[in-house]
């Protein structure tokens, strides 16, 4: 299991509804993109923050972990914007309003993240892909769905456990070990995985399987009152936003 899905799963708010953590979450990540980006995209960061270390209870560290990533991104597609292609000053040349476009775009991307990652940290996907066939998603597309997740974590394992059995074996000592034992891992990997495709479609045909992957979820209910609290939350963000809303330069 992936570290943000174990986060998921033992989440303060795991039994809450996924209704109510995509409201404030996804919230979040539309208000990062919409509003100004100063002071809104930076109230939305510091207020994503906040509710993901306090209320949802998610450890620095892993959040970091996850963070890290989406954020390096976020910083790689702010700097192009640092320098312009062309033009009177030679063919690479500072963008005259570049630091002040990447710093706004910096600001966006970096929020909407955090947007994403509370709704991710508080979510398990098992309890959110069954409940879109009752929101007018086709089931085959949620089955499909529900299997390619659980694949995925038993292809991890595989290549983890080659990977453990070529170090072992002393497969990295070289670069040309390594690049055999890539090699090979690769062509494994893809072996497996028809394999376990192949006896999963042979597991479902002895159950019965008719279309439709039946699975238990979780009982829970729309809050009423965390939807409210999450909705006057964004409000006040929107009303600070405007009442605060100053030039950057």
């Amino acid at each position: 299991m992936l570290p943000i899905d174990a986060a998921a799963h033992s989440s303060r708010w795991r039994r809450r509804h996924p209704v109510d953590k995509a409201v404030l979450g996804l919230g979040l990540t539309v208000l990062a993109i919409s509003l100004p980006p100063w002071p809104g995209a930076a109230l939305v960061l510091v207020t994503a923050l906040a509710v993901l270390l306090g209320p949802a209870g998610v450890p620095g560290r892993r959040l970091w972990r996850a963070y890290r990533v989406p954020l390096g991104f976020c910083v790689t597609g702010a700097l192009t914007l640092l320098v312009r292609v062309g033009g009177p000053g030679g063919f690479v040349s500072w963008a005259e309003d570049g630091p002040l476009r990447a710093g706004e775009l910096l600001l966006r991307t970096s929020a909407a993240s955090l947007g994403v990652l509370l709704f991710a940290f508080t979510t398990p996907m098992s309890d959110l892909l069954p409940r879109l066939v009752r929101a007018g998603v086709p089931a085959p597309l949620v089955d499909v769905a529900l299997v390619t997740y659980r694949m995925s974590f038993l292809l991890l394992d595989s290549v983890r456990r080659v990977r453990e059995a070529q170090a072992a074996r002393l497969g990295h000592t070289t670069r040309a070990a390594t690049w055999r034992s890539l090699g090979g891992l690769g062509a494994t990997a893809f072996v497996r995985s028809f394999d376990r495709a192949a006896r999963l479609q042979t597991g479902l045909a002895g159950r019965g399987y008719d279309g439709t992957l039946r699975v238990l979820v979780p009982e829970a209910r729309v809050s009423a009152r965390f939807t409210a609290a999450s909705v006057a939350l964004l409000a006040t963000l929107v009303a600070l936003t405007f009442v605060l809303e100053r030039p950057l330069s």
